[in-house]
């Protein structure tokens, strides 16, 4: 899956990116990359994968004993950092788009 084009920035890969961006070296895991970027949980884990798969993204599962933390463990992830430049520079050759409330009502706080 590996391109030097990128993947399609779609408002939701946009959003992922820029919630990522916001300090690039810090690792972040699925459903905390989804609530800063305004995303639902199913929207994400897709993004996370086609961005691993382009090389923008590095992931790892973090070492814990589910049972003694009561949750599964998570997946983290950070962008790569030889990556942070061509993500910045993709990102601001993309034409402003309309707000998250376009995409879906539900985000703008109407009802589903």
């Amino acid at each position: 899956m590996a391109s030097g084009s990128g993947p399609r920035m779609t408002l939701p890969t946009r959003l992922v990116l820029q919630a990522m961006l916001d300090d690039p070296t810090q690792e972040m895991y699925g459903l905390q990359i989804g609530r800063e970027a305004g995303l639902p949980s199913g929207t994400i884990h897709p993004i996370l994968i086609r961005l691993e798969g382009y090389g923008w993204l590095e992931s790892r599962w973090e070492d814990i004993e589910p049972g003694k933390e009561g949750r599964p463990r998570r997946r983290y992830y950070r962008l790569k950092p030889d990556k942070i430049a061509h993500i910045g520079a993709a990102l601001a050759r993309v034409p402003a788009q309309a707000s998250l409330s376009r995409l879906n009502p539900w985000f703008a706080g109407g009802a589903p």
